[in-house]
This record gives C-alpha cells, structure tokens and sequence, in this order.
C-alpha cells in the first residue's frame, strides 16, 4: 500500500512551532512513502523562510516528495525578481525543476505549476500543460491510482470562493477526466473538502474527485477550519482510496484523525 501525505499552505514565516512538531510526530508514526507539499510554502518567499520550510520537510524523513511553489512563493515586493527570476528561491530550497512526477506500484502524482509572475493571488493552467499531464496519465498503469496536484482550487463549494478557482480549470478537469485522473489535489483557499466533480460539472462521464487541504501549520487559519493535513492511502489494483482528513487538536496538541473518506474510483474508458 502507498501512503501520501499532502501538506499545503504551511506559509513559513507564520508556521506555529507546536503545531510542527506535532505533525512530525503524525509523519513519523503513519510513515508515508510520499510527501505533497501543493503550494504556499512561505508567507512572503524570502530565503530564511524556504530555508526553514526545507529543514521541516526533511525532518519529515518521507522517501519521496513532489513539491510546488503556490502564490505566496513569488516575490510580492521585489518587482524585479518577480519579473525575471519569480522562481529562483524556491528552486534554491526545492531543486531546479518546478513541474515533477512521483511513481510507486501503487500511484502516480504529477505535478502542475498553476502561478504565473504577472498574477498577485490567481493561478492558471495553460493549454499545453494540460497537454503534457494528459500524456503522462495515459502512461500510468492499470494498478495505479493517478493523482494530479496544483495549487488553486479546481472546484469550490461556496459562492464566495469561486475568484480564487484555477483559471482554465474545466478544459483542464474535462481532458484529464477524459486521460484517466482519480484525484486532482489542491490548497490555496485553506479550507479541506473532498468532492466527486463529476456530480458537479455535466457531461465528465466518469468519476474525477477534487481533494483540497487546508493550512497545515500557519496561524492563518479560517474560521472553519483548524490546521489539518490530508493521508491519502491505496491499495495497488483496488477500486477505492482512502483520504483521511487529520485536523490539529489544541487540547491534545497532536493531529488526530477528524474525517475519512472512500473515494470510488470509475476508470471507465481510459482503463
């Protein structure tokens, strides 16, 4: 069985130490195989702060981790660098390649850099990106369960959430429905919610679920939600995954497990 552990939006920099600590004590007992970090990795990229989201990572002590800067991991101030090296600080922390792939027996993750320099807070998928992630699912293998990442959202459940919606996200949803996603993974907006967006979006004509995280460890969280981390397990072969929801519990001081859900997954055409 894989197990992924997706982390999003730990914005260092407001990261809160007890906070930390404890989800290094949930990686170091549920020992995932692979770490997602989907974005906002820093509140305001300076190098201090990339540096020490590095150190966490790494005391993680997960095999393999696919990672992508999100929003907050451009320059905001720095006009120049955002104009012409956006991503220089965060490849110094997190290796010279942006868009990564991550295989096991059991799942393929690929990864999708939706931020783009000359956007303050919104992202967006390019027709050739979806391209690309199209081709690599259609080289995934029967057994496994295919996961793509972004940062912002593919799908929102309340009204005051659709502005920050990925820009292009339905030909992008559509063609790798159509490829043969199981998940696409995102962040951004700091709320968890799984939902089956085939029941949201018409015509799909198989089952695509949106698995969104919220803030792993910075003090901003949203009112309706702790600090939490999502635990995805699977199964090589099977026809369903788990997605465990593990919020943050204040009186504990640990991350306890909040919701589970199984996610059935419908190959359909694409095998």
């Amino acid at each position: 069985m894989s197990v992924l552990l997706q982390i999003s939006d730990p914005h260092f920099g407001t990261v809160q130490p007890a906070v930390a600590e404890a989800l290094v004590q949930l990686a170091h007992e549920q020992r995932p195989d692979l770490l997602v970090l989907s974005g906002d990795i820093t509140q305001r990229a300076r190098p201090d702060q990339f540096s020490a989201a590095r150190a966490f990572c790494d005391r993680l002590a997960i095999p393999a981790m696919l990672s992508l800067p999100g929003n907050h991991d451009i320059p905001l101030f720095n006009l120049w660098q955002r104009a012409f090296s956006p991503y220089a600080r965060y490849q110094r922390a997190f290796g010279p390649l942006i868009e990564t792939r991550l295989l096991s027996p059991a799942v393929v993750v690929i990864g999708v850099k939706t931020t783009r320099r000359w956007r303050h807070k919104n992202g967006e998928v390019s027709a050739a990106q979806i391209r690309r992630v199209v081709a690599e699912l259609q080289q995934a293998g029967p057994a496994q369960l295919r996961v793509v990442v972004v940062h912002q959202p593919v799908m929102v459940l309340r009204a005051e959430d659709e502005h920050d919606r990925l820009n292009g996200w339905e030909p992008a949803v559509r063609a790798w429905a159509a490829a043969g996603a199981d998940i696409v993974m995102g962040g951004h907006i700091h709320l968890p919610y799984v939902c089956d967006m085939s029941s949201q979006v018409a015509g799909l004509g198989r089952r695509i679920w949106c698995v969104q995280a919220g803030t792993a460890l910075s003090t901003r969280v949203r009112r309706e939600a702790p600090n939490s981390v999502n635990l995805l397990r699977h199964q090589a072969g099977q026809s369903s995954c788990w997605v465990e929801r593990w919020d943050h519990a204040a009186v504990s001081g640990r991350f306890e497990l909040a919701h589970s859900s199984e996610l059935l997954l419908d190959r359909g055409p694409a095998g």
